[in-house]
């Protein structure tokens, strides 16, 4: 559906089940934001807090959820306004089909298996034993293992990593410079040196899986680090030896989850969270920036702060944190007016003590 001259209102309102106030006629060549789009352009406001950017954009059209106040130019409402924002963007950036086959200068070893309809990438290798399945994309300079099985419809970007015995679902996207399958962190001092443990396992992904660029996940020590469906990774996440994500999970920027942990279903880690070694976290859990979480979290509880406390009380702590220094004058205040009339009473001083910094 894609052309080069556009989309008229009229087509978007049809491929996005949204109701058009406007003139179907007008030609619209692009998506942008609200800020810089042109009068050749649709913008969209999808949260109410950028109305007044809305209403001084100079925007051909909007897309809009179907209870948005009205606005200068056409407007297309729909009933997921999220969803539909997907599409359009689809619509005017569908992406680029590769074309199957191996590039001259891939290295395929014997007795891999790669399905006709792949498309595999200069530079690649593709190691003794590994399946990659039908119309999978494998970018530039990637190394795929011994023994690799890539599903059906997957992507793996380029200078990525699939360290030998790991298992991608269907339709899993692995950004660039990820490293899936690396050894796990484990170690035993025998009083002289630090002796590593072999990681003998292996590394699961199951289907519909994104993982971001640079991420890392481990191999188990035994057994398998699972990564279960739908799960969504970001960038620079770090995914210690036989931890398990529970399926539709979120892991923003630079997590951490330490080895042996397990995660349920749609959990949500914010950036910078740390999860210490051997902690469960219930389905639903949701645990805000830099929270660390040294112990176990009850399903669909809220957490924040170093160490993660409930939400609530997080932020009750914060607000108390604020007063500290006022309230510590004043108790200094107090004990040395108290000590004034313990001294008028003849009541024997008590021991002196370290004064804090401030006084």
């Amino acid at each position: 559906m894609a052309k080069a001259a556009g989309f008229t209102l009229g087509e978007l309102a049809a491929a996005l089940r949204a109701t058009l106030e406007g003139d179907p006629s007008r030609v619209v060549t692009g998506v942008a934001p609200l800020d810089t789009a042109g009068p050749d352009q649709i913008s969209f406001l999808i949260d109410r807090r950028y109305a007044a950017t809305a209403r001084r954009s100079r925007a051909g059209a909007f897309l809009v959820p179907v209870d948005a106040p009205g606005l200068a130019a056409p407007m297309l409402r729909a009933e997921a306004p999220q969803q539909a924002l997907i599409e359009l963007l689809s619509l005017f950036h569908p992406p680029i089909a590769a074309q199957p086959g191996v590039h001259p200068m891939a290295v395929v070893m014997p007795g891999a298996r790669v399905d006709p309809s792949a498309s595999i990438g200069p530079l690649t290798v593709i190691d003794t034993d590994a399946v990659v399945g039908a119309r999978v994309r494998v970018g530039a300079l990637v190394y795929v293992g011994a023994g690799v099985d890539v599903g059906e419809d997957s992507v793996v970007h380029p200078r990525a990593v699939l360290y030998p015995g790991v298992r991608l679902g269907r339709r899993v996207v692995v950004q660039a410079g990820a490293v899936i399958g690396a050894d796990g962190f484990g170690y035993v001092f025998d009083g002289t040196a630090h002796r590593k443990i072999p990681q003998v396992g292996g590394v699961r992904i199951e289907d519909d899986v994104e993982i971001g660029a640079n991420t890392t996940i481990d191999r188990a020590t035994l057994g398998e680090t699972v990564v279960r469906r739908g799960t969504k990774i970001d960038n620079l996440v770090q995914i210690g030896h036989n931890a398990e994500i529970g399926e539709h999970s979120i892991l923003v920027a630079q997590v951490g989850v330490s080895g042996s942990s397990r995660l349920g279903r749609g959990v949500v880690l914010a950036g910078q969270v740390g999860v210490a070694d051997h902690v469960t976290l219930g389905d639903g859990v949701m645990a805000g920036a830099q929270a660390g979480i040294p112990s176990d979290i009850v399903a669909g509880e809220k957490v924040l702060g170093s160490p993660a406390r409930p939400a609530a009380q997080a932020r009750r702590i914060w607000a108390a944190e604020t007063r500290l220094p006022e309230l510590l004058r004043r108790i200094r205040a107090a004990e040395r007016r108290l000590q004034r009339l313990e001294g008028q009473l003849g009541i024997p001083a008590p021991a002196p003590r370290p004064q804090d910094e401030d006084e």
